[in-house]
């Protein structure tokens, strides 16, 4: 069984909205806060099923207000937007972070396909 990755480092760059996160076995992953909020592990995105996953639109200038510890595993992360549900487990940080090219560019083309943006 592979261990999950632990943070070593969690930084907030609030100029350039973007989140920093660095693992125990040497990876390193700046992410946008724009795709942490559209990619949030809660309920009101993810839905209850995958077929309920909500594509989230407009939120280009998206911040994070606070960042939460959460017990030992993960973190909550409160947006200037107002959502502050969904823990972001370091597993979930983990793949959001590795997945980061794969996941951003198929968003872009949900949202193409929708006809939603980026901008509020």
């Amino acid at each position: 069984m592979t261990r999950t990755p632990h943070p070593t480092d969690i930084v907030l760059h609030r100029a350039s909205h973007t989140l920093e996160v660095a693992f125990d076995n040497g990876e390193r992953f700046e992410l946008p806060c724009e795709y942490l909020r559209t990619h949030s592990p809660s309920a009101e995105v993810q839905g209850h099923h995958p077929s309920q996953r909500v594509l989230v639109a407009g939120k280009r200038h998206v911040n994070i207000d606070a960042i939460e510890p959460v017990g030992n595993y993960g973190v909550l992360l409160r947006f200037d937007d107002g959502h502050a549900t969904g823990i972001f487990a370091w597993g979930t940080l983990y793949a959001l972070g590795r997945g980061y090219a794969k996941n951003w560019q198929a968003y872009l083309d949900a949202l193409a396909a929708s006809g939603l943006r980026r901008e509020p």
